[in-house]
């Protein structure tokens, strides 16, 4: 069993009977701990179990987990011996060879703090000449008793919207192949027991932690049981094994969990809040509160009014202020200026010092500097363009369709790589700039380089993005940085190793952003989930919110401002100031907990809220997202508190006092007039709330009064 069996916590943890002749057999994956003592079961004829890397030679029908052949069509079955297998601590390392084929395999699996299990093979062509790779993926069982399938999907403006099915025979593939994980992406799948949800039923999660082109796979044969995994999804000829040469697969990451869905994202949240890069390394008090300036000013730049607005965020309690698109030559709109990394002299005269007086101004109020970047893309209205139209991802002599009036920069060029880092690094050399929203704003489509005749590039232009972010982070340690794609299409677990927040989606209404930022939680923790408090009318659906509503939804994540505050009122901007102080005396709470999201009997009501680690106080989000049907109201449980310890209840938020004078349905002294409550009767029973009016959200705070 690994990790072994010693383990005081419960973890992801997969058994390994070891075989003389072939590779090693799974005989189960799921929650291990200590009270799982016992040796692992030995594979029998029609038992469980399936090889650690699924081999046609072995009698394995279904889609093999090794794909690719030599020139002469041989190799293209393997059967590997096992070499060697080690572990030390929580790793785990494999090796084996298949001498005919001229393949050696090393496999590597990982438990990460949290409990969740991380693994990865390494291919190496040990043969005398070149392996065409086709796909290498990462898969383990699946047990029989987890019988649903659930997945996101989406568009711009609606990401991770929810789905689910049934498991069944065959093969199940979801493919992102936009060069990103993309808007529609699967983030991640979820097998589970039926009608498992939120806080209830046994899952099986697996997410590919890749930036790029992915799959993500279940499987089930009629005469062998069901598997999960993924990998990289490789285009025609992206990986050819030259004799010595290695290929390694991204990590792919398993998470089991006993109570839902809430399990399982909590395992997966205890492991990035574990990361060198997590944002509290940057922001050491927790996530600022940032206010870009996008949806308030567009393209037009004006220094006097961006001071203006800088001067509003200033007094409602801003921390960073974001300037977004359209600082760069020629960028007056999104037709031009892409690639031309130059502060545009037409709107921030070199003689006035460019930014800098913006800069110091802002710096001045007491706020951090933030600046936008679409480093991997190229207008082709625009000087770089036009000196270099080959330094473009491409087949042959065409070009790939427009999107949004840009073409991709060909990263793996070495001269176009050089001039973004460049352009880049003088920027952000010439100012005091304390973070970046790096944007990337369209799928790679027919992405080939011209450097190689045309040949598929999008897995080298991942690679070539890495290294591009990663040498920009060690030249300025000092910065953060923020992961964009049109909103929320690149989020993933390899970024969250390298970046401190994720722009989480194009869509700032907060009705609609209510079930995206549900959605995107249960991959992220939600303080690198920016949500932001938007312009009263949304420029996106035309709905018009109150700032309540707004706020409130924006609290739970990364909170931020995406509102023109100059045309604020200043009553609108006292109640502002008054959530903004919420948000920062509730974060270290907000952005440490664990993330619960209770079922409702109401489908017009969404509950959600967070626990704090030591379960002495929870935040709790009764969200009435459209007219009930009935008066009955709803009881909300909170599920991770201490089942001895009590608890009081209150309403919280800055303008409670008033509005709860004014209800005939809330007890001024808190949904259970003041009563205490223990845990043990809060996750089974919960407090009842009545129906509230469409579009609002109330919020409760849960304190421990006495622990046992």
């Amino acid at each position: 069993m690994f990790p072994g069996a010693t383990s005081d916590q419960r973890r992801t943890t997969v058994e390994l009977a070891l075989l003389t002749d072939r590779l090693p057999v799974v005989t189960w994956c799921g929650l291990g701990g200590s009270d799982l003592a016992g040796e692992a079961v030995p594979p029998v004829p029609g038992g469980p179990g399936m090889p650690l890397l699924g081999e046609h030679a072995h009698g394995l029908f279904t889609r093999p987990h090794l794909r690719g052949h030599r020139l002469d069509g041989s190799a293209w079955s393997t059967r590997f011996g096992t070499d060697d297998v080690t572990v030390d601590g929580n790793r785990l390392v494999l090796t084996a060879h298949d001498p005919g084929a001229g393949l050696v395999l090393r496999t590597e699996a990982e438990s990460l703090v949290g409990g969740v299990l991380r693994m990865r093979h390494h291919l190496t062509n040990d043969g005398p000449d070149d392996y065409l790779l086709e796909g290498l993926e990462v898969v383990l069982p699946v047990p029989d008793h987890l019988v649903e399938v659930l997945d996101l999907t989406g568009r711009h403006e609606r990401e991770r919207s929810p789905q689910r099915h049934g498991v069944a025979d065959g093969v199940w593939l979801r493919e992102g192949r936009g060069g990103r994980p993309g808007l529609d992406a699967a983030t991640m799948v979820v097998l589970g027991t039926e009608g498992f949800s939120t806080t209830r039923g046994e899952v099986l999660g697996v997410h590919v932690a890749h930036s790029g082109n992915s799959v993500l796979r279940v499987e089930r044969g009629a005469a062998s049981g069901t598997t999960a995994g993924g990998g990289e999804l490789l285009l025609p000829g992206e990986v050819v094994l030259a004799p010595g040469t290695t290929y390694a697969t991204p990590w792919v990451v398993f998470g089991a969990a006993e109570d839902g869905l809430d399990g399982l994202a909590a395992s997966w949240h205890t492991w990035q809040r574990s990361l060198p890069a997590h944002p509290s390394s940057v922001w050491p008090g927790g996530q600022p509160v940032v206010l870009n300036v996008w949806e308030a000013v567009f393209f037009d730049h004006d220094l006097d009014r961006l001071k203006a607005i800088a001067d509003r965020a200033a007094r409602v309690g801003v921390e960073l202020f974001v300037l977004d698109d359209g600082w760069f030559r020629g960028r007056r709109d999104d037709r031009a200026g892409l690639g031309d990394w130059w502060v545009d002299e037409a709107v921030w005269p070199a003689e006035q010092g460019g930014l800098g007086p913006l800069v110091e101004h802002v710096r001045g109020l007491g706020m951090g500097f933030g600046l936008w970047f679409e480093p991997e893309m190229v207008n082709p209205d625009s000087d770089l363009f036009r000196e270099h139209p080959d330094w473009v991802l491409a087949v042959g002599d065409r070009l790939p369709l427009e999107e949004r009036y840009q073409q991709v920069l060909d990263l793996t060029r070495p001269e176009a790589w050089q001039h973004v880092f460049d352009r880049m690094d003088a920027v952000l050399s010439a100012y005091p700039v304390d973070y970046v929203k790096w944007d990337h704003n369209r799928d790679l489509l027919e992405a080939g380089s011209s450097t190689r005749g045309g040949a598929a590039a999008a897995r080298d232009q991942d690679a070539a993005y890495h290294r591009l972010l990663d040498a920009l982070r060690a030249a300025h340690p000092g910065v953060a940085w923020e992961s964009c794609a049109s909103g929320g299409g690149r989020i993933d677990l390899s970024l969250v190793e390298k970046v401190q927040r994720f722009w989480t989606s194009d869509m700032t209404d907060a009705l609609a952003r209510q079930q995206i930022q549900r959605w995107t939680t249960q991959l992220i923790a939600p303080e690198y989930a920016g949500a932001h408090v938007s312009s009263p009318t949304s420029h996106t659906t035309g709905r018009t919110l109150s700032l309540d509503f707004r706020a409130a939804t924006a609290l739970f994540g990364s909170f931020g401002i995406e509102w023109d505050l100059s045309s604020a009122s200043e009553d609108e901007l006292a109640s502002l100031a008054g959530w903004v102080t919420l948000y920062r005396d509730l974060r270290g709470l907000l952005h440490s907990g664990r993330v619960v999201r209770p079922e409702s009997s109401d489908p017009t009501v969404l509950l959600h809220g967070v626990v704090a680690s030591d379960r002495s106080e929870a935040l709790v989000a009764h969200v009435q997202l459209d007219e009930s049907a009935h008066n009955r109201g709803v009881w909300v449980r909170v599920p991770g508190l201490d089942p001895a310890a009590s608890y009081s209840l209150a309403w919280e938020g800055p303008v409670t006092l008033s509005k709860v004078s004014k209800s005939a349905d809330l007890h001024p002294d808190g949904p259970t007039a003041g009563l205490p409550r223990t845990g043990a009767d809060l996750a089974s029973r919960g407090f009842w709330m009545p129906r509230r009016r469409p579009e609002t959200v109330t919020l409760v705070r849960v304190s421990v009064v006495a622990s046992p």
